[in-house]
């Protein structure tokens, strides 16, 4: 055989091995994505539960109620119509999303940006839970429905206090694919590419 069919033949191997490494590797990123997403779609089933119970009791509660229990269950209504699009709009993204449309830079990206949006939200449901407390003291400064104030008050801080554990749950719950995630990043590095710079796969 000559010395350049066998180069040709070389090549054709390392070609084929290459290839199939690559294959293998999109298979994998595309499994590490597609329980992402699930585990989007759960988080999410979690919020909209949540805001269908606060919907059906709030609007239960509301009937013959007065005073400091209306304001209550009218408070928790309108919060769960708010988490409840707020769940539907996310798992409807997650549900319509292709994992296989995910390369590794976007992967990392998506994964730690949602992980950033539930910290964020913890940030903000702490907030809420001041405002409550807040309205609840004001309540008992203030001549003008104070009735009204613990009512909203009592229920900003049981909204508060439940997206709290829900965003630092589901934060969490994401955390758990960093392991999953690590072998992708321990297997690529930034190097010379035919086309520049760029992320290099090692195998």
């Amino acid at each position: 055989m000559s010395s350049s069919a066998s180069r040709t033949l070389l090549l054709l191997f390392f070609g084929l091995q290459t290839g199939l490494l690559l294959a293998q590797s999109n298979v994998a990123l595309s499994d590490f994505n597609r329980e992402r997403l699930a585990r989007t779609r759960n988080s999410m089933w979690v919020l909209g539960g949540w805001g269908a119970a606060n919907l059906a009791v709030g609007a239960l509660g509301m009937r013959g109620a007065q005073g400091e229990n209306r304001a209550f269950h009218q408070m928790n209504l309108a919060w769960g119509a708010v988490n409840l699009g707020l769940a539907a709009t996310g798992w409807w993204t997650a549900t319509h999303s292709d994992p296989g449309a995910f390369d590794l830079y976007e992967t990392v990206r998506q994964h730690h940006r949602l992980q950033k949006i539930f910290l964020f939200n913890a940030g903000l449901d702490v907030a809420y839970m001041a405002g409550g407390l807040w309205l609840i003291e004001r309540a008992k400064t203030t001549t003008r429905r104070p009735e009204r104030l613990r009512g909203f008050g009592r229920s900003i801080l049981l909204q508060g206090a439940f997206l709290f554990v829900f965003d630092v749950g589901a934060c969490l719950y994401q955390q758990g694919l960093e392991n999953k995630l690590r072998p992708f990043l321990q297997n690529t590095s930034l190097g010379m590419t035919e086309h520049g710079i760029g992320l290099v796969m090692k195998w």
